[in-house]
């Protein structure tokens, strides 16, 4: 952690953060009596972290200053099994197990359920999370040919870590690591509790009894047994903890998405997908003439109504010239307002896909 000074006199010692993960341990108490003193829940937050970085270089990649996105889902040890996994346990994703690693093979397709089911994942819990991870990563525009989970070996394993894998992305700068994923057991929350002498466990009952069959049956007994099977075990949750460094998912979108055209390698444009797109759309009138500019505004204000983040190109150059400018900077669909817009009805314009550059008139 980086030491600096607090105060006027600089008398105190302060410590910049290496995590925000450390946040949600200290109020674990506060998230459990939010959940109603049950287990799974998680809770998530986003924030900035530092690291003595000795050699900051590759942009995005080694700094020492960087945004950190962070889950903690805190789970019953006896109980890893994810309700959800079904909804990911399909997916076929490049893992690049331990073992596979010190024998000398390459990283394999594999399906998720598979892998928990052989054992090379630890636990469905961890296994949903990294499909999760993948879902995101893909639909915020990275190539899934790019991306990959490394499991780490054990000299790299964190000792208090039951498992643990790394979301990795193929970039000009090799395979660099994205997003971390691991099943910390019961390590942070067992380390706070002996610093601070503040037990930080669930209270757990291993099942609910049948107060009416027992009433009947043992009548004035009943109230004693209930006592004893109302008994509850107490429990150190275990959390499963995936880990996002976002300048680096930003840096491998740029990467991913940036391209040229076939026919003309000077004109470069960014694939990005409509959802992380700075703009969605453009508006584009083919003239300066007065007739187009209620067009114009009438599509200008529909979207902005509807929260469609735009943005109006009338300036003079020529529309081929202005679709290049706008792939440049990643706009995902284009409007232009021709002269059959104005003249003819009912009014239509031109949509046109900023990777293919098809076009439709609509």
């Amino acid at each position: 952690m980086f030491q600096t000074s607090i105060g006027p006199a600089g008398n105190m010692p302060g410590y910049l953060r290496p995590e925000t993960a450390q946040g949600m341990f200290l109020n674990f108490k506060r998230l459990l009596e939010f959940n109603q003193g049950k287990l799974p829940f998680g809770a998530a937050q986003i924030g900035n972290s530092f690291r003595n970085e000795i050699s900051p270089r590759s942009g995005l990649i080694r700094v020492r200053e960087f945004t950190m996105a962070e889950i903690e889902h805190f789970v019953d040890p006896t109980d890893k099994v994810h309700p959800k996994f079904s909804n990911v346990a399909d997916l076929e994703i490049m893992l690049y197990s331990s073992k596979a690693q010190t024998s000398g093979q390459s990283a394999q397709l594999t399906k998720l359920g598979d892998a928990v089911e052989q054992g090379v994942i630890n636990n469905s819990v961890l296994g949903y999370f990294i499909g999760r991870i993948y879902l995101y990563l893909t639909k915020v525009g990275l190539s899934k040919d790019k991306v990959r989970f490394r499991q780490h070996m054990d000299n790299e394993m964190a000792h208090y870590a039951c498992d643990c894998w790394d979301a990795e992305s193929k970039t000009s700068y090799g395979w660099i690591e994205i997003v971390g994923c691991a099943d910390r057991s019961c390590y942070d929350l067992s380390c706070h509790s002996r610093a601070t002498k503040v037990p930080l466990i669930v209270n757990v009952t291993q099942f609910e009894p049948n107060k009416g069959a027992i009433g009947k049956a043992y009548k004035k007994d009943a109230k004693s047994i209930l006592e004893y099977l109302a008994i509850l075990e107490e429990i150190v949750p275990n959390v499963i903890e995936p880990s996002f460094g976002i300048g680096r998912i930003m840096y491998c979108i740029f990467e991913h998405s940036f391209h040229a055209r076939e026919e003309d390698e000077q004109r470069t444009y960014f694939s990005f997908p409509a959802l992380v797109a700075p703009y969605k759309c453009s508006v584009l009138p083919l003239s300066q003439n007065p007739e187009f500019v209620p067009f114009v505004k009438e599509l200008s204000e529909a979207m902005t109504k509807f929260g469609v983040s735009h943005k109006v190109d009338d300036s003079s150059g020529s529309i081929g010239r202005r679709y290049a400018r706008t792939d440049e900077i990643g706009v995902a669909f284009g409007i232009t307002v021709d002269f059959d817009t104005v003249n003819k009805t009912p009014h239509t314009a031109t949509l046109r896909d900023r990777d293919s550059m098809t076009q439709i008139r609509a």
